[in-house]
């Protein structure tokens, strides 16, 4: 594997690995990598194949997170992934510097161009987290730019953010394929999050309150043509409002490709979850 820390670098290396034909994947990541990760990098050596070139990036952005958010206290654990990574076969680990990916956030060598989706990055996570999709959709059109690769992988946990990449690439034609993972779950079912290293092992279970909400709201579709989006967001409150230490931030229903929200929840709806667990922000999706 190789460690690659400079743009230019990584460019000539790519160049090299391109002109003998070699297809070039890319995985986005903050780091601090588990097993959901490890299925995105697995995902990622299947469709560059045996000659391919599979790229991780490792980048906690600021960009994406706002002035009251966990950006400091981000977990970090450079030599564990590094030892991932190994394992999985990666190709070359990309750590780019801020002074190349993010200059600076204010001052007169401040970064001021931006890549913005309006429409789909306004709902949801874009409303409770203002910018934070301007900085994802940012960093990863210079990633692509910079990587220039064949296809990159995404997983569904962060859905409305696949969505959004997805946008982008058909919107500023990047010749990019983008390969969506399913969501990988621990044994309570709880969506695998860097942020659960937040949680107290005791707190780990009552993390499950995400996927048994969604549960819920399946078996009332389940046995109904369709149910007002009021209503069901009323009785999944009551719910979850039995619980302690937990606090919903929202709970939504849209259009799993347009992600327009619907006024009537039926089969095929998305439904979306975002909650505080002992002051953890979690998020969770499936289609219903």
């Amino acid at each position: 594997m190789k460690e690659i820390k400079s743009v230019e670098t990584l460019k000539e290396f790519l160049g090299t690995a391109k002109k003998r034909g070699a297809v070039v994947g890319l995985v986005p990541t903050m780091g601090y990598l588990h097993d959901g990760h490890i299925s995105l990098i697995r995902a990622a050596k299947k469709h560059a194949g045996k000659n391919g070139v599979v790229v991780v990036s490792i980048y906690v952005n600021p960009l994406q997170f706002g002035p009251n958010e966990d950006f400091k206290k981000y977990p970090r654990d450079l030599k564990r992934d590094r030892r991932i990574c190994m394992d999985e076969g990666v190709d070359v680990l990309f750590l780019p510097s801020d002074s190349e990916m993010c200059p600076a956030l204010d001052g007169p060598n401040a970064m001021t161009t931006f890549v913005v989706e309006e429409k789909l990055s306004a709902l949801y996570e874009g409303e409770s987290r203002p910018g934070h999709f301007k900085g994802v959709t940012t960093i990863v059109a210079k990633l692509f730019n910079i990587v220039q690769p064949d296809f990159a992988v995404f997983g569904e946990k962060d859905y409305q953010q696949l969505m959004i990449i997805k946008r982008m690439v058909r919107d500023l034609n990047y010749p990019v394929k983008i390969v969506s993972v399913p969501t990988v779950r621990d044994q309570n079912n709880v969506a695998l999050s860097s942020r659960l290293e937040y949680l107290k092992p005791e707190s780990r279970e009552m993390a499950s309150i995400l996927w048994n909400t969604i549960q819920k709201a399946r078996d009332r579709v389940a046995t109904r043509k369709s149910i007002l989006t009021w209503r069901l967001r009323d009785k999944l409150m009551r719910y979850i409002n039995r619980r302690k230490n937990v606090k919903v931030d929202y709970i939504a229903f849209f259009d799993s490709q347009t992600l327009e929200p619907v006024r009537e929840v039926k089969k095929g709806t998305h439904m979306a979850v975002a909650m505080y667990v002992d002051g953890v922000r979690l998020i969770d999706n499936a289609k219903l």
